[in-house]
């Protein structure tokens, strides 16, 4: 069982049940995954099975017969579901919780019911009912009974095959046969009631009355006329309700010898009636090739039927067949006829078409063993109806067609744009382009259904890019009791579908490039490119997204491919500008609601006030056309934007600290005590850099790199394109974990560790154009209040300083893009300390260790907890000292208390 059946099955039955709250559905599907192991039902284990639940329960009968009722329509999985039933019979706790639960359900139903429904009240018991009121009684009762039982009519079953089927193939409607065919009863060859009897003129006295002899003879010519259909004189055919078999009236005055050897005969002519009426109804166009197939091979055994009635109304013309030879010719063919008529039975109430037919027939087949002469039957009409079914099988595995006018074959299309795989992330092209239909599947292609969807989905896909495929190996399919040979022509088949794809995409199309290709850009490991594209786009990211010109953007990074390494890229052209309207980390919440019950919240919420900044909004996108569309999906390109946006702002506020750096170089050139009330700020910088220099080497080192040298290993390795489908999600979903993008708890705190980095390099910068304008302001204001000669001798004196100082000035331009002015140790000395500028710096610098010691205790317990182990190494080189060790144990101490109490 897959687990995405295990998933839907587990809620299935927690909805049924009405569980609400506990530990939700994964729980118990992690439990089913662990503990299950294969059991295969035999025989025997049901029958034991049945009889188990049938001495348990209440009603052992009505047991029975709703197994006997499912058994004769050919439920899948019947004899496994009786079996765990009566594993749960040996179940206290769980019999206990399931009477409660039904009583429970039982009480809510009876109050519903009483709310909704109308119904009708009985007299009481004490009082006599009127003519009236009883007549009035029983129509309401009659009515009611013949709602429920009476079965639709075959023309109306007809008209909502041939509906359903127009409404899903408007361009191909199912041929109809005319009108007379179903007016003229007639022409069917069945018993047609009814009728007007014997001609008045013609009353024969009762048969009982005539010699044994004369009653013989006139019996026998009566059952020559039943066994083809047609009503005799002493013995007529009963209409038939639904789907009941046909039965007769023998004439009552008929003597019990002879009475008792006509009843053991009519039931040759009552399979003749069944199998007549299937054939007649199932060979229309409405119920598929499949049933017109068996229709059609049950016509060709009913003619050796209806020779060997001929065969005996010539004898009897000739005086030689008496009661007891009918009897003896009729014998052989009696099992042939009540086989026959329990298939078609059992199509009929099963409402078998296509793949269920083949099922049907195939067990039949297959539960005959021992019985030779009943499997050679079932084996003929199994190949018979099989042939149009393994048509469609054909041109599906050896050509990546679907051909399927009557909807029967396993393998269902729906009409999917291949061009929105490219648009919409929550596309699904490749999973529900072509789906598997569970009941269409023969039991005996139950094993190789996934291969037979996925063989025929490979050819597809080349089929689509104009090349026409065709199976080397093909071979015609033949049903066949030994179900190896089908899995050696599908194996052969599948192979061959596999190998034609992979190398499409992976030597005509390039998708390895293509993947290293988008690797240098979203993963960012092509360094000299960034550095010349960041530096060309500084200036216009800092703008407001509504005030950026795309087209701009978009000549700088022209511009930057062409003057990097990127220049050899082939594929660099594919490479665009996309501003998005979120950023990362609402772009990530929307991603994670996809299909939940959180989505329409987060989608239909208010955008907020704040205009997003060209950094926040800034991405790359990437074209790709089909089929590599199939691997670089929406989904997946939406993954590597997280990626690439979660890293570049990492190095956004590297840069940003770095211009810091730069900044507070010129402090050292002066006394500890004249820039005393820099080294807290000097101290807060370098932990900051620090911190986003580990954390970007780790995720593009210890996480990125690795995982791609494992993809790709695994790529050479991939037999198919599902193989390469999973090692390229799997790449990607390894990715984002282990760089914090799927815990909101990690990401919340990383990036409010980004956002005090950036205000204090905000804060850094601010303070630093302040300080220089009051220098300035006293400068000019001792150069004005001095005499001329002493602000001759000042100059002179300040002349070689003043060279230096002018070249740093010089440099930092350069890099800030604003003017610094450099203090003169004079007037550093003069300078008051600034109170609120180390009250600032002592909260940057709080927060930015409480935060840094949150995010390490969280990576700590991760990595303990859920074996994420990956993330580990960033405290190892976060704390590489040990220099937070003793504040994450004190932490670790107290949450361990806290549990405890």
């Amino acid at each position: 069982m897959s687990e995405f059946r295990i998933h839907h099955d587990v809620n299935e039955l927690l909805s049924l049940l009405h569980v609400r709250g506990g530990d939700g559905a994964e729980v118990y599907i992690d439990l089913l995954q662990k503990n299950r192991t294969p059991y295969v039902t035999t025989t025997v284990s049901a029958h034991s099975a049945k009889v188990k639940i049938a001495e348990y329960s209440k009603t052992p009968e009505d047991f029975l017969k709703k197994y006997e009722e499912l058994k004769s329509k050919n439920v899948r999985n019947l004899d496994p579901l009786v079996y765990l039933l009566s594993k749960l019979t040996e179940d206290k706790e769980t019999l206990q919780y399931l009477q409660q639960n039904a009583k429970e359900r039982t009480e809510m139903s009876a109050n519903a019911s009483a709310a909704t429904s109308s119904t009708f009240s009985l007299p009481q018991s004490s009082t006599k009912m009127s003519m009236q009121e009883l007549e009035e009684l029983r129509k309401k009762l009659g009515n009611v009974t013949a709602s429920s039982n009476v079965p639709q009519s075959a023309e109306v079953t007809r008209k909502m095959l041939r509906d359903r089927h127009n409404k899903k193939n408007p361009t191909q409607p199912i041929p109809v046969f005319p009108n007379w065919v179903y007016d003229r009863p007639t022409l069917i060859g069945d018993f047609i009631t009814g009728g007007t009897g014997t001609p008045v003129g013609e009353q024969a006295p009762p048969i009982g009355t005539l010699p044994l002899t004369a009653q013989e003879q006139a019996l026998v010519e009566d059952l020559l006329f039943v066994l083809i259909g047609v009503d005799g004189r002493d013995i007529t055919a009963q209409p038939v309700l639904g789907r009941q078999s046909r039965s007769f009236i023998v004439d009552t005055s008929l003597d019990m010898s002879i009475k008792e050897l006509v009843n053991r005969i009519l039931p040759v002519a009552s399979c003749y009636s069944t199998i007549t009426r299937f054939t007649e109804e199932r060979s229309s166009f409405e119920y598929g090739q499949v049933n017109h197939a068996l229709t059609a091979a049950m016509r060709t055994l009913m003619k050796e039927y209806l020779i060997l009635v001929t065969q005996l109304e010539h004898l009897h013309r000739q005086g030689l067949l008496s009661l007891q030879k009918l009897w003896f010719y009729i014998q052989p063919t009696m099992r042939t006829m009540e086989i026959l008529a329990s298939i078609a039975t059992s199509v009929e109430k099963g409402d078998c078409m296509g793949g269920s037919t083949l099922s049907l027939l195939h067990d039949r087949t297959f539960n005959y063993t021992g019985d030779s002469q009943a499997q050679e039957l079932c084996l003929y009409l199994t190949k018979a109806a099989s042939v149009p079914y393994f048509e469609i099988l054909e041109k599906w595995v050896y050509r990546g067609i679907i051909k399927d006018p009557y909807s029967e074959f396993m393998v269902e299309e729906h009409e999917l744009q291949k061009e929105k795989i490219q648009e919409d992330y929550n596309d699904k092209y490749w999973d529900q382009r072509y789906t598997i239909v569970q009941h269409r599947i023969p039991s005996f292609l139950q094993k190789m259904a996934d291969k037979i969807l996925s063989t025929g989905k490979y050819l597809n896909v080349v089929r689509e890019c104009g090349r026409d495929v065709t199976c080397p190996d093909a071979k015609e399919v033949l049903y066949t009791l030994k179900e190896r040979a089908y899995v050696e022509q599908i194996e052969k088949a599948y192979n061959y579908a596999s190998k034609v794809l992979l190398d499409f995409l992976m030597e005509e199309k390039e998708l390895v490039s293509r993947l290293r290709s988008i690797k240098h850009y979203f993963l960012m490991d092509k360094g000299d490119f960034f550095v010349h594209f960041m530096d060309l786009t500084e200036e216009e990211l800092k703008k407001a997204v509504d005030d950026i010109i795309p087209p701009r953007l978009e000549a700088l990074l022209e511009l930057a491919l062409r003057m990097s390494t990127a220049n050899t890229d082939p594929f660099k052209d594919d490479l665009k500008i996309d501003l998005m309207q979120h950023d990362v980390i609402t772009q990530l919440l929307r991603v994670l609601a996809i299909e939940t019950k959180q989505e329409k919240a987060i989608i239909n919420a208010d955008p907020t006030d704040v205009s997003l900044s060209g950094l926040e909004a800034f991405s790359f996108d990437y074209i790709v056309k089909w089929p590599l569309s199939l691997i670089i999906n929406r989904k997946a390109l939406t993954r590597y934007q997280m990626l690439f946006r979660h890293m570049f702002y990492c190095k956004h506020v590297e840069r940003l600290l770095c211009n810091v750096w730069i900044s507070n170089k010129t402090a050292k050139q002066y006394s500890l005590h004249s820039a005393k009330w820099f080294s807290t700020a000097f101290a807060l910088r370098q932990r900051m850099l620090n911190f986003v220099q580990n954390i970007q080497y780790y995720m593009m080192f210890e996480v990125n790199e690795p995982t791609w040298h494992i993809m790709e290993k695994n790529l050479k390795t991939a037999s198919n394109i599902d193989d390469v489908l999973c090692h390229h999600t799997s790449f990607l979903d390894n990715c984002l974990k282990d760089c914090m993008l799927t815990n909101p708890e990690l990401l919340k705190i990383f990036s409010k560790l980004m956002s005090v980095c950036v205000m204090f390099t905000n804060c850094m910068h601010k303070f630093t154009v302040k300080l220089i304008q009051d220098v300035e302001t006293n400068r000019m204001e001792a150069l004005s209040s001095k005499n001329k000669a002493t602000e001759e001798a000042e100059k002179k004196k300040l002349t070689t300083k003043d060279k230096t100082v002018w070249k740093l000035q010089g440099r930092l331009n350069n890099n800030l893009g604003h003017p610094i002015v450099l203090f003169v140790s004079e007037h550093v000395d003069s300078l008051q300390s600034d109170a609120s500028f180390e009250a600032t710096i002592s909260s940057f610098d709080s927060n930015f260790s409480t935060l840094l010691l949150d995010l390490l205790d969280k990576l700590s317990i991760y990595s303990t907890n859920d074996c994420e182990h990956s993330m580990i190494n960033i405290i190892y080189r976060l704390d590489f000292n040990g220099f937070y060790t003793e504040r994450l144990e004190k932490m670790a101490i107290e949450r361990t208390q806290k549990a405890s109490a």
